[in-house]
């Protein structure tokens, strides 16, 4: 063979390997968090956990997320000015993320996460809905 016949089968064999790399890692969309209890006791040391979920895989829960913005407030209430901080706290299992926080009311309250994963360019962002109990 020639290296002009080559040509075409050396462009076509790049461009294949570029589609697969491109489609190699999860898009930001693939990834949701999940409550591990939707109910929570209300009070000054409430534990908050969520799970990040790989939607294409659904198991097990992704690990060595950053979770470097939160924000809980009492949104479902009417009362998105109420807010509360929560605190990172060390993971207890793997894939689980727990916030100290304090509940000071009972009610519907809103929890917003956003996170970076190791390869994914995109930030997963989730929004999640709990309920304090007394």
């Amino acid at each position: 063979m020639t290296a002009i016949h080559l040509m075409p089968r050396a462009g076509l064999a790049c461009l294949a390997l570029a589609l697969f790399f491109t489609n190699a890692y999860a898009a930001a969309t693939d990834y949701r968090f999940e409550l591990v209890e939707p109910e929570i006791a209300e009070g000054p040391e409430a534990i908050v956990a969520v799970r990040l979920i790989d939607e294409r895989t659904k198991e097990p829960p992704v690990s060595g997320a950053i979770i470097f913005a939160t924000r809980l407030d009492m949104a479902p209430e009417g009362m998105e000015a109420m807010t509360t901080a929560a605190e990172a706290m060390p993971s207890t299992e793997p894939g689980v993320y727990r916030f100290r926080t304090d509940l000071g009311m009972e009610g519907g309250w809103r929890f917003k996460l956003a996170a970076k994963l190791q390869r994914e360019a995109e930030t997963v962002q989730g929004e999640l809905l709990l309920k304090a109990i007394p």
